[in-house]
């Protein structure tokens, strides 16, 4: 899909991307072989997860993602043989490929990483003009996932303000220096997980009180005109400057399984309810739904729409009155 010519209602962008091998063993065992099922084989990293999430829920996206030699043209065929539209932007270093463990006998999910490729400031600069002519033609731009190693520290203040520029509202999902520099800038919504909301408040996210606190920084500081945090299995916290609504999770009818990419689909159903008209405050109980539908399964699966619709119903809302101090 040509971004330059073909508006669309979100554009995502994943810096990192992975080839995801999804493997489900009965067991892990410390000597002689595991033996594995292959469940899946599927592009993955923030961005991509968010695009593939908004689709499930009938909504378009264009997944714009870096792709490096032999893995990242193999990134492009499994993207396109989903039918996911994207736009990649060619580097240098090859794209990671990172593996998923499903444990059958532990319920236990393990999921291995590696670092990434390196990009040259000839590729950081490209991806900035890309991110420049893309987000001119979508109403809302998301920038999700980890840096790729030696990332410009200032690489995510750069974009929150080339998104700026073009008028369309950027959500960012990051972490790390890239979250540090943003903070810098004003952007629409930032989500923050536990990890990175007590590092800024200083303390553990342990309830809907901290992450309160962690919200109330952001807005303070003039960060963003909405913050989420989220608070693991409890749920969220919306906060905006009129105040904070306390959204609680679902129970679960089954045990939850892997949380790889609950915070993609909680990005994924926000940003998909707002391109239908919702408030930042009700996309958020549907993203709270869309992140317990996700953990229930193994992997890096995502939701799917008819789980996140039944569980959407048993999310409960309350709202603070207290205004953010000016």
């Amino acid at each position: 899909m040509d971004s330059m010519t073909h508006p669309v209602p979100i554009a995502t962008f994943t810096i990192n991307p992975t080839v995801d091998l999804s493997l489900d063993v009965a067991c892990l065992r410390p000597e002689g072989k595991s033996r594995a099922r292959l469940r899946s084989t599927r592009g993955g990293g923030g961005g991509i997860n968010v695009a593939r999430g908004v689709r499930r829920l009938g909504g378009m996206a264009l997944a714009v993602h870096t792709a490096g030699r032999e893995v990242g043209a193999r990134l492009n065929r499994l993207l396109d043989d989903e039918g996911l539209a994207h736009l990649p932007i060619e580097i240098g270093d090859d794209t990671r490929e990172a593996l998923v463990i499903a444990e059958r006998e532990s319920a236990r999910n393990f999921h291995v990483v590696p670092a990434g490729p390196t990009l040259s400031a000839g590729e950081e600069r490209y991806c900035l003009d890309t991110i420049a002519r893309t987000a001119e033609y979508c109403d809302y731009f998301v920038l999700s996932g980890s840096g790729t190693p030696g990332l410009s520290a200032g690489f995510s203040a750069a974009v929150a303000r080339t998104v700026a520029a073009t008028g369309a509202a950027l959500i960012a999902d990051i972490a790390g220096t890239q979250l540090t520099t943003m903070l810098a800038e004003h952007v629409f919504l930032l989500r923050l997980d536990r990890v990175e909301a007590a590092a800024l408040i200083g303390r553990p996210i342990a309830g809907y009180d901290d992450a309160r606190a962690a919200n109330a920084l952001l807005l303070e500081r003039g960060a963003c005109d909405h913050a989420i945090t989220t608070v693991g299995a409890l749920g969220a916290v919306c906060s905006d400057r009129s105040g904070h609504q306390l959204i609680a999770a679902p129970n679960l009818p089954t045990p939850p399984r892997s949380d790889a990419c609950a915070g993609d689909s909680l990005v994924a159903a926000i940003t998909q309810r707002l391109t239908e008209g919702a408030d930042v405050a009700r996309a958020c109980e549907i993203g709270v739904a869309a992140a317990a539908a996700t953990v229930m399964l193994p992997g890096t699966d995502l939701f799917e729409s008819s789980t996140v619709d039944t569980l959407a119903g048993r999310v409960r809302a309350v709202r603070w009155t207290d205004a953010v101090a000016d």
